[in-house]
């Protein structure tokens, strides 16, 4: 048995977005779909999993219940369940950049589809730049592109104001996972005066889908907000898991460490983590296996 994952979003006007919470949170539970939604004035943004009929089935649901039409929707496919509940949480954004001027619906860069994406950055005067977190780019990413070194999102504004502000006439090619960092940060840098802003259309999940591996530019694994943890070329599953220490995505050679510890630690939390966390950290790992034991599943506090 496999799980269809759909992983969606959508930058429109949703003021009542709070009336709408529980009637998606049913929708959810009617077809026994698990997953994360966010809602906010903005828009709403998820990733959910279930039966194939069930995710679109509820997808179905979402346009009737928000009356949002051309989603953007990325589909791939999980041999377990990815997700351990469903959510449906309301926030102030639905990809937080912070309290800067970064509207979609408003102004956006250019979109570049796959097909033509190799094109666009084997131009050496394009700068391409790679919007995720430090430990997401630290699995995989584009040749030569520029990692802005940031612990979250919310960090980016800084590092262009900071290093790229002499580039505003340069063209800019940037990507994200599935594209909606991008249309926040293209937005973001077009207010800025950033004239020639181009974004990868539908992130790298759509770009490692759809272009053959052959005349593919990437390179690694692509890190997923679920448990598949990370995923390659044809959007297979890589070989990583995610430690409980610090949900860093550890590789095969990092399971090797010594300082790997399953569900404990591994080499990027071991020096750092307190007595205390060590001995929280293995009495979970340890609830885990008798959870195993027993057929159960650990779903560990729940949210």
């Amino acid at each position: 048995m496999s799980f269809k994952v759909a992983a969606f979003y959508k930058f429109a006007r949703l003021p009542h977005c709070q009336t709408l919470q529980p009637l998606l949170l049913a929708a959810m539970h009617r077809h026994d779909i698990r997953g994360i939604i966010v809602m906010a004035h903005e828009g709403l943004n998820g990733t959910i999993a279930g039966q194939d009929s069930a995710v679109d089935a509820a997808l179905r649901e979402v346009h009737d219940i928000t009356g949002l039409t051309d989603v953007d929707v990325k589909y791939s496919l999980s041999a377990e369940m990815p997700f351990k509940r469903i959510k449906v949480r309301l926030k102030q954004e639905i990809v937080t950049i912070g309290d800067v001027a970064a509207d979609p619906t408003e102004t956006v860069g250019t979109y570049v589809e796959p097909s033509e994406w190799n094109a666009l950055i084997s131009d050496p005067d394009v700068i391409l730049l790679d919007t995720r977190n430090n430990f997401e780019v630290g699995i995989g990413t584009f040749a030569g592109a520029i990692n802005p070194q940031t612990e979250s999102f919310s960090d980016f504004p800084d590092f262009v104001r900071e290093k790229l502000e002499a580039n505003k006439s340069a063209r800019i090619a940037m990507f994200c996972t599935g594209g909606i960092r991008c249309e926040k940060a293209s937005s973001f840098m077009k207010k800025e005066g950033f004239e020639n802003v181009f974004h990868l259309k539908g992130g790298i999940l759509k770009y490692l889908e759809v272009v053959p591996e052959k005349e593919s530019r990437w390179s690694g694994a692509c890190f997923v907000f679920d448990e598949r943890v990370a995923v390659e070329q044809g959007l297979k599953v890589s070989d990583f898991t995610m430690c409980h220490g610090c949900t860093h995505p550890v590789s095969a050679q990092d399971r090797k460490s010594e300082k790997y510890e399953k569900g404990v630690c591994c080499p990027h939390c071991a020096d750092s983590l307190t007595p205390e966390q060590f001995a929280s950290n293995r009495e979970r790992q340890r609830q885990v296996e008798l959870a195993k034991q027993t057929g159960l599943r650990h779903l560990g506090p729940v949210a």
